[in-house]
């Protein structure tokens, strides 16, 4: 259910973190934290309040928010919005030939870096999803760790764009 910009900033915190708590993945803190930054005067402040949130975060903690996100492609439980923006790119049909190239390609991925592939599939397609995991799995560790953050942010704009009207 979407929310007003108006009836966010006028919301107790409780009601508040429960309202966008899941806008970075099963980490409501963020939600929390944000709330005492009130009011936002638009989507894009409230992004960004949020992100400054994440920013402050401890290496620690944002490893643990990477690590919230579920693998792409997997069949394993995961957040509503995870699962609706996955499906939008076919990756919730995947052949079997396509489910093995995904789970082959996060397994290295994770044993790699320690954490989930991460990147805001509503840019991409299958295939350009393909092509960054291969190019990614190139990178340095705190390369790939910035990059998580930078496309958890994405993913949590896009994720607020369906949540909060103006």
């Amino acid at each position: 259910m979407p929310y007003s910009l108006s009836d966010l900033n006028q919301m107790e915190q409780s009601a508040f973190t429960i309202a966008l708590g899941e806008i970075f993945e099963q980490t409501p803190a963020i939600a929390s934290q944000t709330w005492e930054q009130r009011p936002f005067t638009n989507v894009d402040d409230l992004h960004q309040k949020m992100l400054m949130v994440v920013n402050s975060m401890s290496n620690e903690q944002q490893l643990a928010l990477i690590c919230a996100h579920p693998d792409l492609g997997s069949k394993a439980k995961m957040a509503n919005a995870s699962v609706q923006e996955q499906a939008g790119v076919g990756l919730d049909r995947l052949t079997p030939e396509e489910y093995d190239r995904f789970h082959r390609l996060n397994e290295q991925y994770k044993s790699q870096f320690g954490f989930p592939f991460i990147i805001a599939v509503k840019n991409h397609t299958k295939d350009s999803i393909l092509e960054a995991f291969e190019t990614r799995l190139r990178h340095s560790q705190p390369d790939e760790m910035r990059q998580a953050i930078a496309e958890i942010s994405q993913i949590a704009y896009f994720r607020l764009l369906q949540q909060v009207t103006s």
